[in-house]
């Protein structure tokens, strides 16, 4: 049985799809936006601290009803195809998924209802301008970018092809579009992490 490719066996330049992806080897981490390959760094303490914070708000608001939590990393094709030919597979820190025909074994395939990425230094400018497009291009309902510097939650909502966004702050309180009766705090959310 040969080793799994490595990334660094493809050439920078050559735009992939979600066949050639599955090849990679799954010890290194990446995503794929419109072919092109990004690789990403292990998160930080308190990148963590916050998507475990939010899973469990999340999870436990959900126990029970019909819509699934899930942490990075998990495969999101927001195009699948059968063939596997779509170029677009990324990994929110934290996604809510209500249809259960778009949880595959291995991936979403599909957008989901609402997805988090929390802003670190490792994610680039240019890499969240594109997820914010092909969040807004796939779907999604809601999608929330946390700014861990700022402590600051820019909350987008799909409203007919556009994204209207409201920023929350470290004292605000979220209500969450896709569950009116789910609100979250943040500043009990700041309060709980590490220093």
């Amino acid at each position: 049985m040969s080793d799994p490719a490595r990334i660094d066996d493809y050439e920078v330049k050559k735009l992939y799809t979600y066949k050639d992806y599955l090849k990679w080897d799954t010890r290194e981490r990446f995503q794929l936006i419109n072919g092109e390959v990004y690789s990403m760094a292990s998160p930080s303490v308190i990148h963590q601290a916050i998507q475990v914070e939010l899973l469990l708000e999340f999870g436990n608001f959900l126990r029970g009803k019909p819509c699934r939590v899930f942490g990075s990393p998990l495969d999101v094709r927001l195009f699948p195809k059968k063939d596997r030919s779509d170029n677009t597979v990324v990994q929110p820190d934290l996604l809510v998924v209500c249809d259960k025909n778009k949880i595959d074994k291995g991936s979403i395939n599909g957008a989901p209802d609402l997805v988090v990425e929390i802003i670190s230094p490792s994610n680039t400018f240019n890499e969240l301008f594109l997820k914010y497009q092909l969040y807004l291009k796939a779907g999604v309902k809601e999608f929330w970018t946390i700014d861990i510097e700022k402590k600051l939650a820019n909350i987008n909502i799909y409203d007919n092809g556009y994204y209207n966004y409201t920023n929350y702050e470290k004292d605000d309180v979220v209500t969450v579009t896709i569950f009116n009766d789910l609100k979250i705090s943040m500043k009990d959310l700041w309060a709980r992490l590490p220093e």
